[in-house]
């Protein structure tokens, strides 16, 4: 090599026609360009494309040469320390116990065995509270209602009565009709109601006058006991009143209530297509689905009747007047 010497240029053609050519240290950079274009042209006059040849420097491949050496030493080296911790990290790789996770199937059929048993528990509570024990006398003294309302006024926030519904102890009809309203209504509530404007229409000869379900409802409960959810409620769209003693409201029975907070507090109501779900196992006021006054009066005797034995003991302990605390003059709104 005649190059600068020719003693610093060193080439190895491999036998897939590859040529790596060392570029000496000592050439400044317009000297490694020329380098590399005369070295070129003589690998072309060689027959080798310029794809096949690298270009390296020589500090490069020598630092490339002694990286090789130092990882084939770390690959051969025998240290018996290295090698016995390697093989503690083995062993205790697989003596550590594998942590063990539940089975999808195994967490399906325990669901259904908790619902299964949920719901045998639920058919006992309705067997014991079956009406076919009780004498006819007591369960005439016990009548469930509910109530549908719809808005009026400017915002739609008073509400006017626009179906009421009577049922007795063992959940026969006693009375359900639409009433009329006689003020413009702003927001039927049909969604949440079931009610349409034609329902309580005052050419709905079907519908009564609020005044004529007052009436009919007053005589239904003289000298009865209400039975109910959220009854205050009811009571305010009727425009009556009952005997504080005399009432059964399932959403103040405490027992069906819940404490807020993690650690306890004051006790919430809960609405009662929970309970009705938790208690009965039955699915009422469904989302996309109208209420049914009807069906949220059963609902409230069904409860009632699977802790009547309980809650009348309890109020019996009372002094028998069903005496109750002051409550809050706001109540939340649970329907």
């Amino acid at each position: 090599d005649s190059h600068n010497g020719g003693s610093n240029k060193v080439a190895k053609l491999d036998k897939h026609r590859s040529l790596m050519i060392i570029v000496p240290s000592e050439l400044t950079s317009r000297e490694a360009k020329k380098f590399r274009k005369d070295e070129r042209r003589k690998a072309r006059a060689q027959g080798i494309s310029d794809d096949k040849i690298t270009f390296v420097s020589k500090n490069r491949s020598i630092n490339a040469n002694n990286n090789s050496d130092t990882r084939k030493t770390n690959k051969n080296s025998t240290d018996p320390e290295n090698e016995e911790h390697t093989d503690n990290n083995n062993n205790n790789n697989i003596n550590k116990p594998k942590k063990s996770f539940p089975r999808i199937n195994d967490l399906l059929n325990q669901h259904a065995q908790q619902q299964q048993q949920q719901l045998q528990l639920r058919k006992h509570r309705l067997s014991n509270s079956t009406s076919s024990n009780i004498p006819s006398a007591l369960k005439q003294k016990y009548i469930a209602i509910d109530c549908e309302m719809v808005g009026i006024g400017p915002t739609s926030t008073k509400s006017a009565l626009a179906r009421a519904s009577a049922v007795d102890y063992d959940g026969n009809i006693l009375l359900d009709t639409f009433v009329r309203v006689p003020e413009r209504v702003t927001d039927f509530r049909t969604s949440v109601s079931g009610v349409r404007p034609k329902d309580i229409s005052v050419k709905n000869v079907n519908a009564m006058d609020p005044e004529e379900v007052r009436n009919k409802i007053g005589k239904l409960l003289l000298g009865k006991i209400l039975v109910g959810h959220a009854l205050k409620n009811d009571l305010d769209a009727l425009m009556i009143t009952h005997p504080r003693g005399d009432m059964r409201d399932t959403a103040r029975y405490k027992p069906f209530m819940r404490a807020t907070g993690r650690s306890g507090g004051k006790l919430r109501p809960r609405k009662l297509r929970d309970l009705v779900w938790e208690e009965l196992g039955k699915r009422i006021q469904v989302e996309g689905e109208s209420h049914s006054s009807v069906d949220d009066a059963r609902a409230s005797m069904e409860l009632f009747r699977c802790v009547r034995e309980r809650w009348e003991k309890e109020l019996e302990g009372k002094g028998g007047g069903g005496r109750r605390r002051k409550t809050a003059k706001k109540k939340e709104s649970i329907k």
